[in-house]
């Protein structure tokens, strides 16, 4: 017997963390625990309902009303707002897509906005979500 550990068992270098990687990693997880809702009316509902943690919304949305409906129901229920560049990204990463046999995504749908209800469990990209948003909450406040 001997000490070596496989190099399947050591853990991969995730490299330096951004905010687009740490919310791709929580909405996979949110996903998983169903905690994820997308698309304008389910979205609408939960901010409604308070039940929404976090909202995401694609920068480049075609209907500034939509826009305008998010932007003023998460400031109204003090749920924080998280834009990403791209809808076609944000569907990925919220499961809105196929996955062929390579594990590439395909026939993508856009989501322009999603709301996590449910976070799942712990994860780094958690983490440094928590300290994104608390930096940029006492940034707003000043």
């Amino acid at each position: 017997m001997s000490d070596e550990v496989p190099v399947d068992a050591v853990p991969e270098d995730v490299g330096e963390m951004d905010i687009l990687k740490a919310l791709q990693e929580v909405l996979k997880k949110s996903l998983v625990h169903d905690g994820l809702v997308r698309g304008l009316n389910e979205v609408v509902k939960a901010l409604d309902r308070g039940q929404a943690q976090l909202c995401i919304l694609a920068s480049d949305c075609d209907e500034p009303r939509y826009t305008r409906l998010i932007e003023a129901l998460c400031a109204a229920h003090e749920v924080a707002l998280v834009r990403v560049p791209d809808k076609k990204q944000l569907g990925e990463w919220a499961g809105l897509c196929k996955i062929d046999e390579e594990g590439n995504a395909t026939k993508v749908v856009g989501a322009t906005s999603c709301v996590i209800k449910e976070f799942g469990e712990s994860s780094p990209g958690y983490e440094f979500l928590l300290e994104y948003l608390k930096e940029n909450k006492e940034d707003g406040d000043e």
